[in-house]
């Protein structure tokens, strides 16, 4: 166990560090938003590639940031039995939910990216939008998004089943979102 969990460990350092970095691509995201809209306005000039530069963006942070919100419990689930139960109760219901779903269709949607990135990459596909980007890396980054999310499953079980045999304690406390 000691040694899965010094593997849980390091992909939760690569999560973290996924999960910085789309800290910092909101950041550009906002900068290149405001760019834009200043020079469309003040020069009238205008250009696809800043407009899908934007949405390449969003893109990276909403897919390499879904690691790093497991990894920080702050990931969207269905309270209805997770907030009355005992914490080993919650982390059975992890367990599980992982097992059963993350874990799975994680792993399918990473395989199923795969040619979808490779085809875009071998036909050098670009934008159909006058001035628009090459399409790989986007398709490149959910497969990586998808890739990071299974192993990030992976450590939360390796960390569940820990705590299941008592090598560790993990806080299972969820907050509910204000609504």
């Amino acid at each position: 166990m000691p040694a899965l969990l010094t593997v849980s460990r390091l992909i939760d350092a690569i999560s973290q560090f996924m999960g910085k970095l789309s800290e910092y691509m909101v950041l550009a995201c906002c900068l290149i938003s405001a760019a834009n809209a200043l020079i469309r306005y003040s020069f009238n000039y205008s250009s696809n590639g800043w407009l899908e530069i934007q949405w390449y963006l969003f893109a990276f942070i909403v897919v390499l940031g879904a690691a790093h919100t497991l990894r920080m419990n702050e990931h969207v689930r269905v309270d209805l039995i997770y907030g009355a139960v005992s914490e080993k109760a919650r982390i059975w219901i992890d367990i599980i939910g992982l097992v059963v779903f993350l874990i799975p269709a994680c792993i399918f949607l990473t395989w199923l990216c795969w040619p979808f990135f490779l085809s875009s990459y071998l036909q050098h596909e670009v934008s159909a939008n006058a001035g628009g980007l090459i399409r790989w890396p986007v398709k490149l980054v959910l497969l990586l998004g998808f890739g990071l999310l299974t192993l990030q499953g992976l450590s939360e079980l390796i960390k569940r089943i820990a705590a299941v045999t008592g090598y560790i304690r993990i806080d299972t406390t969820y907050e509910k979102p204000l609504q």
